[in-house]
């Protein structure tokens, strides 16, 4: 049987993801001597960190607002009993273990485009549980940001080609 999951919660599937994004690009990063690939890899571990910033900062302000009004942890995400969809970069999984080390650059590629759409079908669900306009305007950045990751990924890969 399901629950449905409070806000911060919610916040905190979207904070670990992003820190597990992260990871996965870091170790991306490190895995070809290209240091065009490298810095495209880097940045996009950069841009995650921010995104982990973003969802942390919401958490606490949402946190703090219940405390104020005496219903910490009794917040729901959503009237509607939606659920958060399975993170992309789940709680618990080593990104860095995702990758052998074998793939060409293309796979890479094509693994960090399909991890950044998966991501935005994620936060464009998370939308739905987030109370607070300031911060559901947040999260649309960051789906533009994500939407963004997906066409400099694809670039990348079609300038391979």
């Amino acid at each position: 049987m399901s629950r449905e999951l409070t806000g911060a919660e919610v916040l905190g599937v979207a904070e670990k993801m992003e820190q597990n994004a992260a990871r996965f690009y870091r170790r991306a990063a490190g895995m070809y001597k290209d240091p065009k690939i490298s810095k495209l890899f880097s940045d996009l571990a950069q841009w995650e960190k921010r995104h982990v910033e973003v969802f942390a900062e919401m958490k606490k302000r949402l946190s703090q607002q219940a405390w104020g009004i005496g219903h910490y942890g009794a917040e729901r995400s959503s009237s509607s009993g939606s659920q958060t969809p399975v993170p992309v970069f789940p709680d618990g999984a080593d990104p860095a273990k995702e990758l052998t080390g074998r793939e060409t650059k293309a796979d890479l590629l094509r693994k960090a485009i399909a991890k950044e759409k998966e991501s935005i079908a994620c936060y464009t669900s998370l939308m739905e549980s987030v109370p607070d306009k300031e911060d559901v305007q947040a999260v649309k950045e960051i789906l533009d940001e994500e939407e963004r990751h997906v066409r400099i990924l694809t670039q990348s890969l079609e300038g391979m080609a």
